[in-house]
């Protein structure tokens, strides 16, 4: 049986690996797929509050947005059984993500600029989540971008432990080949952030989704261990070292 995220300590990694360092150039970019490269952020923390609200959980978004986005599905649940002492009823959570697809359906797009920016990456990509492979597949196949990592998406199921665990980028960039020394994550959550620090990787937060209107700044992104925010996919290039966009 998996074991949940509180079961096991997650140790910190010290240190960013440095762009610079030959014995540690990014060699792999990691995407998370959600607030990243869909700006779905808003609609399935819309979509939950409402669910949570319905069964008897007195939460509003911005306190789900803050406690809970960029962690998979078992890992609210078990904090709402915890922290607010509700058991789901039975069926919750799959009416919670059908109605999330539903509100994807009707309203989901990709982030500005994100497909002309992987297109450009000289580097190899993947795309590592916490969401289930149905709504990456869903999510990523209304908005075109599919085709640009098909084969190459990991999902906090294939794990045992989701973020703030480095299990998850762990696992994708072993079945990539690549050392976490040589990854690149771009996050756009706390636990995200500090799941890529944790795998010893380099990561870079995104603020560019509608979620991040309360922090511009990405500030919890920093102070987690981004070394930089951006808000523009078009930025992207930049931050990787030109050392990184040789050929490899």
């Amino acid at each position: 049986m998996p074991l949940s995220i509180e079961s096991l300590p997650i140790e910190p990694s010290p240190t960013n690996p440095s762009p610079n360092d030959p014995e540690t150039a990014t060699q792999l970019v990691i995407f998370d797929c959600d607030g990243v490269l869909v700006d779905s952020e808003p609609l399935s923390l819309g979509t939950l509050t409402a669910g949570l609200n319905q069964i008897g959980v007195v939460i509003d978004v911005d306190t789900v947005r803050e406690r809970f986005a960029g962690t998979s599905m078992p890992s609210i649940m078990n904090h709402i059984e915890h922290d607010y002492g509700i058991v789901a009823p039975e069926g919750f959570v799959e009416a919670v993500k059908a109605e999330t697809l539903r509100a994807f359906d009707r309203d989901l797009s990709a982030m500005a600029g994100i497909a002309q920016a992987v297109r450009a990456l000289t580097l190899p990509s993947c795309v590592a989540s916490s969401s289930d492979p149905a709504r990456l597949a869903h999510s990523l196949g209304l908005t075109g971008l599919l085709p640009l990592f098909e084969g190459r998406i990991f999902s906090a199921t294939m794990v045992s432990r989701g973020k703030p665990a480095p299990d998850l980028f762990l696992h994708a960039a072993a079945e990539m080949g690549f050392a976490p020394a040589r990854c690149l994550v771009v996050e756009d959550s706390v636990p995200g952030v500090t799941a890529a620090r944790a795998a010893g990787m380099r990561v870079l937060g995104f603020t560019g989704g509608g979620h991040w209107v309360h922090d511009p700044t990405g500030a919890d992104l920093i102070a987690a261990g981004a070394e930089r925010v951006y808000a523009h996919h078009c930025d992207l290039a930049g931050l990787i070292a030109p050392a990184d966009t040789a050929s490899i």
